[in-house]
Formats: structure tokens, sequence, C-alpha cells
């Protein structure tokens, strides 16, 4: 049957008295030359339904939603006097349901998206993939490719033409004229006043790219929005908050880009020229769930979800499509698919029956996208009869009066005054509509099925044909005029120093950090008169040495390959086992053969000294024994934390051993007592046991 059997909804509760529960909204222009066109539905939805939610949610509608048990209402109250399980609709009860994103690569939603910000009205694009197609995000692309390629001089040309720098093109072209080319690293010099912004530019490109690959991608993305201040220029576009919120995603992107293994610069800009041939990366979100905004998504999105009003979107859609695209038949475990326009004769043969499979499925996406609405369905439609090709079209028969001759309406209840004499201000090639069409107005219907009434609201399109303001440039050129009083703007000059020097105070206080912590190696070459005070002195440390020295080789990497050894080597190893752990610390640190043999070598000659065997008897003795344990102790109001090599429990009291190399005592024996002193007398603090300190020289 390719579809279930009807069942009808039953009524949670009756529809609000005083306002409409099925609103459709007539197109003014739906006409092409001779019959309605895609390109004329495509144009005329998005001012329309960007002009119904403006009143939507202006103080004039007294519209309300019924206000779910449980749920908070919003900031503002909005709760009229009388009613009080019901609140007045704000952005976040809005939701526009479309069939599809993208149609031939082009964003469907774009001049939804426009409209709403032309028109201050804040918005969500759920899962919206046009992220790359964004001016903005083109802009900082276009800045970053600059940065790498300063030899592409269409990228330098566009970046300094462009919204970061914004440099006109007589500058520009002037500029070329005396200098030849736009090279960062080929400023002329003798240039006259008026070109010294195109000059300072390119030397704040030649900076970012000299030092491109020696700092993180997203600093130096940060640094050329800082150097042109385009913070305050992205906010003042339309939809400036929407901007600001792209700009820093692809900071976010250079982030996760270079935390998954991104190693230079260029690979990033390489990733974003991908992408942007895919365009196929989501907006970044500026509200999120529960916040205040229209919400923009696909039907398949908000399948078992529900919205106060829904507005079903880009109608042109068409609801199936005559050609199958593919072919199933799980017995035979077949996919039959239509591959560079041919069809297998599999595909061919079930065509009619894949098409009205098609077809049904159709039906039951515009099942779901009505049924989400739980106070109010709204849709785009044609004054003088069906649009039949769209996505929308088994909704037809609950919006138009089933007669040839359409009955008059009656007042639209709770809407504003319907002036209108016709749903249609346009006919074919711009000529007044000839056939008959539906009047603004509330019609009242039967449903076929039910018999029960209900009532369809046809909008007036002369409400929905305001003009709003350009969705592109600037919405606050109040800000940027050059006729503001002088005493304002030292007023405003005012407030900003003052707002700097609070700046200024609060980073310098934050500077100051709340503990000096130091490492006891700098405590150690600091400190003159020993840990007298805190009940030791370096005098009393003793210097012992590992027997059977014998030639071996030098150096820092030498040095740490033994440390590295005698921190992790077992107390009681074998030969054996200190040359397995020199194989992969001696791998680790890329030692050679020769040092990898003697640190083997020289580790299990400390594992052999008295000491090392002391400790090996507190182990087996049940005592404690500390390998490469951190100390602290605030001498001061300093906390001073150092790291001790071995410290065991004897019968009286702490061994506190540190491992030095002839080098290093040769160049500082005393501050080395000095920092083992440390530790000695930050042990006795910590145990309240006796302690002494030993340099053990290997």
């Amino acid at each position: 049957a390719l579809q279930a059997g009807y069942v009808p909804l039953r009524a949670s509760r009756d529809d609000h008295p005083s306002q409409p529960a099925i609103v459709a909204l007539p197109l003014a222009r739906p006409y092409g030359r001779r019959d309605v066109t895609l390109s004329a539905l495509e144009k005329g939805q998005p001012p329309a339904i960007g002009e119904f939610v403006k009143w939507l949610l202006s103080p004039q509608c007294s519209w309300t939603v019924d206000e779910p048990k449980g749920s908070s209402p919003p900031a503002d109250g909005g709760r009229p006097l009388g009613l009080p399980n019901r609140r007045r609709i704000i952005a976040s009860d809005v939701c526009l349901l479309f069939r599809r994103f993208l149609h031939y690569g082009g964003d469907i939603t774009r001049e939804y998206v426009e409209a709403f910000e032309a028109r201050g009205i804040p918005h969500l694009l759920v899962g919206g993939k046009t992220f790359h197609e964004r001016e903005e995000v083109d802009t900082i692309r276009t800045a970053l490719t600059a940065i790498e390629w300063p030899e592409d001089e269409l990228s330098v040309y566009a970046t300094l033409h462009g919204p970061l720098f914004a440099i006109g093109e007589e500058e520009l072209l002037e500029y070329h004229s005396q200098a030849k080319v736009f090279h960062p690293y080929r400023a002329p010099e003798g240039l006259p006043e008026r070109l010294m912004p195109v000059t300072h530019a390119l030397s704040a490109l030649r900076e970012l790219h000299a030092a491109r690959n020696h700092r993180p991608v997203a600093d130096t993305l940060g640094r050329i929005i800082a150097t042109t201040r385009a913070h305050a220029g992205f906010i003042l576009w339309r939809g400036g908050e929407q901007v600001l919120a792209n700009v820093l995603h692809i900071a976010d992107l250079a982030r996760r880009y270079e935390s998954e293994g991104g190693l230079s610069f260029r690979g990033f800009v390489d990733m974003l020229h991908d992408a942007s041939g895919r365009a196929d990366a989501p907006e970044a979100p500026i509200l999120e769930e529960g916040s205040e905004g229209v919400r923009l998504m696909t039907v398949h999105k908000a399948k078992g979800l529900e919205f106060p009003v829904v507005i079903l979107a880009d109608i042109g859609c068409k609801l199936s499509t005559k050609d199958a695209s593919r072919y199933l038949d799980s017995s035979r475990g077949l996919c039959a698919v239509r591959i560079g326009g041919w069809s297998p004769l599999d595909l061919i043969e079930h065509n009619d029956e894949e098409a009205k499979r098609d077809e049904a499925e159709g039906v039951r996406l515009a099942y779901v996208a009505a049924t989400r609405a739980r106070d109010l369905l709204v849709v785009p439609a044609v004054g003088d009869g069906p649009y039949q090709k769209g996505w929308v079209r088994p909704l037809n028969r609950a919006l138009y009066p089933p007669v040839d001759r359409w009955p008059s309406p009656v007042p639209a209840r709770g809407c504003p005054l319907f002036k209108g004499k016709s749903t249609i201000l346009e006919g074919a090639n711009g000529e007044p509509p000839h056939g008959p069409e539906l009047r603004p107005g509330s019609y009242d219907m039967v449903d076929p099925e039910s018999r029960g009434h209900y009532s369809v609201v046809w909008w007036d399109p002369q409400l929905l044909d305001a003009r709003a303001e350009d969705p592109r440039g600037l919405r606050r050129d109040d800000l940027i005029a050059k006729d503001a009083k002088p005493e304002e703007v030292a007023a405003d000059r005012a407030r900003y120093d003052q707002w700097r020097v609070r700046r200024a105070a609060v980073q310098a206080a934050g500077a100051r950090p709340s503990t000096l912590v130091q490492t006891a190696t700098e405590f150690a070459s600091k400190m003159e008169n020993g840990m007298e005070g805190e009940g030791f002195s370096p005098g009393l440390i003793a210097i012992e040495e590992v027997a059977g020295k014998s030639p071996r080789p030098s150096g820092k990497r030498f040095g740490t390959l033994v440390h590295a050894l005698l921190a992790a080597v077992s107390l009681s190893a074998t030969l054996d086992d200190v040359r397995e752990l020199a194989t992969l610390h001696s791998r680790l640190l890329g030692a050679t053969d020769e040092e990898r043999g003697v640190a083997a070598h020289v580790a299990h000659q400390v594992l052999q000294h008295p000491r090392l065997a002391e400790a090996r008897a507190a182990q087996a003795a049940g005592r404690r024994v500390w390998r490469e344990a951190p100390v602290s102790m605030v001498i001061d109001d300093v906390v001073i934390d150092g790291q001790v090599d071995l410290a065991f429990e004897s019968s009286e009291g702490w061994i506190v051993i540190d491992f030095k190399s002839d080098v290093e005592l040769a160049g500082g024996g005393d501050a080395y007592r000095r920092q083992v002193a440390f530790y000695v007398a930050a042990i006795m603090k910590a145990t309240g046991q006796p302690a002494r300190g030993v340099l053990l020289r290997i």
C-alpha cells in the first residue's frame, strides 16, 4: 500500500478563540512571464516570512501560545492579564522547516537568514552547511592566503581592498603604478602620505608572514584581527553577532587542526581552501538550545520535536521525483542505482513503483512537518490556486476552499486590518492578476474526513510587501558619523580613556602572581646562609663517590640518559635489566651505542654503592623508600619546589641522596650542597624525623 492507514489525530485542546491556528501566507508576486515559477517562489518567500515573523514578535501582535507545565516563562514575563497558562510569542517559539538546505550546490537558507538579519530577528540555523560561503569567512581565508603566499598579488590586493584594511581602489591603483607590484617585501620608499595606509598594511602582512610558522595559527589570526580592529567592523555588519561567531570559529578550527597533528600554517590554509570547495561545514552557533532565536532546520532534524509556531518554507521544493534514483530488492541482495545518467534494467522496470514509494515518503514528510506545530501552522501559498509541484502539496486541500467560486472571507480574528482585496499583487508578466483569487481574510473550512470545522486565515500580501533594510552594509551608521557634536565626542573619548585606565589596572593586578614559586635549584643558587633557620646546614652534607670510574662520554645527552636510568631502574636490577632499560631510553634520546653501553655500566655501578644497598635493605624491611619524590616548602612566603632523586628511611632517620656527575659538582658544588640541604630540611619538617643528606658523585 506504500502508506500507513489514516488515523485522525485527537485534539488535546480547542483553538484559541481570539487568534487563528492556520495561516496561509500568499506570495505577492508568484508569477513569471506566464505561470507560477520556482524562481519567483524562491524570491518571494524569504521577505514575506521575514515580515510575518517580525510582526509576530512585535508589540502589535497580541497572539499567545500555550505554556506547557513545568516550563519557565520569558525573562520579561510575557503573560497577558487573564491568561495564566498562556504567554506572548517569543523568537524561540518559531521554527522554519525546510525539506532541503542545498539545491544544486546553492544555499536555500541564505536568503531567509539575510531576511531575518535585515529585520533584526535573532535566529539559529540548525545544521546549515554553508559556513565557508560566508563573506567574513572568505575575507579571513583570503587574508591567510596573502600571509602564506605574499607573491599572490590577487590575494594581497583583495586583503588590502577588503573589509579588513578597506583601502580604496584609487589609492591601490596609484600605489601599483609606482611600486609595480603588490608584495609585502617590495614596498618602495618615498611614497606620498596618502599611500601610507597601503605601506602600513603591507608591513603588517610582512610581519605576519615572517612569524607565521613560529606561533600558533590562531595567534596569527588573532593578530591580524587586532591589527585591523576587525572586531569593531564585523559587529557593525548586519547580523554582526553571527559574523563574529563565524570569525572566531575559524580560530577554533585552527586550534583543532594543530591539536590533531597539523604541522604548518600552510597546511591549515590549504585545509580551508579544500573545505571551501566542499562547502559542507556548519555555521558557528550564536544561540544555544533554550535561548532566544528563530530556528531554521530540516524536517528530518525536527522529527520528534514540537514548536508553538511552525512555518513551512521553500514550498517550491518538489514533493518527489518521477525518475527513481535507486531500486532495492532485499530478497536478491540487489541495489540498482543510476550512475552517470545511465540506469540499469532493474531500475527502469521498477521505476514507477519506486516513484510512488518516493511520493509516499514525501507525503509522510509533509505530515511530519505539519504536525510539529503546537499552536500555529503557517504555510506560504499562491492566492489563485494550489501550487501542485511543491512538497507541501498534501496540505493544499486544507488551505483552499473546495469550490470553484470561492466564498467571501470574514474578518480575521486577532489580525491586523487587511486593506487589500487580493492575495496576488502582480500576475503573469508583471500585469494585474486576471483570474479569480482568494481575498485576505478568514475562511471557514470543513474537514472532509471528520466533518469538523476549522478556519484558515489568508494574510494580506500588502502587509508582507514592506521593504527591509539591506542585509549587507552597516546597521549603526550613527556610530561612525562624522557630524557628531564635539562635546559628545569628547565625552565618549573620556569614557574610553577611563575604560583603558581601568583595563590596564586590572591587567596589572592580574599579572601579579598570588603565589611566588621557585625551583629548588634557583633557591639554592641565591641562598647565602644555608638552612640554619630551618634546622639544617649545607656544611653537613656529605659527598660520596661511586668506585671504579672509567673514561666515559660527556655532554648533556649522556648525563640525561644516566639520570633517566637511575630514576627508572629497579633498586635490585641486574646488569641485563639495566642494559634493556638503557636501550629504550637511548632510543628516546637519540643516544649513540657507546653512550648507551657506558650509561648502563655507570647505572649498574651506582646500584652497587653501599648507600643503594642500604636503600634495598630498607625496602626489603618494609620501610619507606621514595624515588623521584616531589618536595615543596614555604620559605618567606615563597613556595620552593624540587624533586629528590632518592630518599629512604633507616633506623637512624632519613637518608636523602642526590645524584650528581663530576662536571655538575665542579661547576657548582656549594649550590648543590644547599639544594640537598633544602631537601633534608623539607623532609625533616614533613616527617618529624632526623635526616642526613648525601651528594653521590657518579
